[in-house]
């Protein structure tokens, strides 16, 4: 079993600027299962709130593909 300061180490670093889909990824991830609290997340990424949700979303819709950024228009076209 892994410890949370493993699962940490295991998320991508709290400077991260180039967010591709398997970072992405791995922050929705840890929300979902209660290794960071969303606030915590987006705090520790300088993300907003909008920001999270709408990988949250992406992510409950198309999986980790939902979330490249060249895919972006065509989920958010395709609606809820």
């Amino acid at each position: 079993m892994r410890t949370t300061d493993e699962t940490l180490a295991s998320l991508p670093a709290p400077d991260t600027r180039r967010w591709v889909s398997s970072r992405k990824q791995a922050v929705v991830l840890a929300v979902r299962t209660g290794t960071l609290s969303m606030t915590e997340a987006c705090d520790r990424y300088g993300l907003s709130v909008e920001e999270f949700l709408s990988w949250d979303a992406l992510f409950s819709r198309g999986g980790r593909r939902a979330l490249r950024v060249t895919k972006l228009r065509e989920f958010r076209a395709a609606g809820p």
